[in-house]
C-alpha cells in the first residue's frame, strides 16, 4: 500500500518525530500537575498516561516503576528535571 502524502504532510510527520522528546516532556509536566489534583481512579488513569510520557523522554523502566510505587508527584517532577 503506497502512502500518498504531500510534502507538507511529510514535513509535519518528520518534525513530530524530531520533537518527540520535547512533546513527551511537556505532556509529562502536564500529567504531574494533574497528579497533584487527582485521587482514586482518575489518578490511576493519569499514572498510565504519565508512564508512557516518561518512557518517551528516556527514563528507564526501573526508575518509572520506583516512581509509580512511591506515588509522589514531587519525586516525578524531580526525576524529569534533568530533561527540562
Amino acid at each position: 500500500m503506497t502512502q500518498n502524502r504531500t510534502p507538507y504532510q511529510d514535513k509535519i510527520i518528520k518534525n513530530y518525530y524530531q520533537n518527540r522528546d520535547a512533546i513527551g516532556l511537556q505532556k509529562a509536566q502536564e500529567a504531574i500537575t494533574e497528579l497533584y489534583l487527582s485521587e482514586g481512579k482518575k489518578r490511576e488513569t493519569i499514572w498510565k498516561r504519565l508512564e508512557s510520557h516518561l518512557e518517551k523522554i528516556g527514563l528507564k523502566s526501573e526508575q518509572i516503576k520506583k516512581l509509580r510505587a512511591a506515588d509522589d508527584p514531587a519525586k516525578v517532577a524531580e526525576a524529569i528535571q534533568k530533561f527540562a
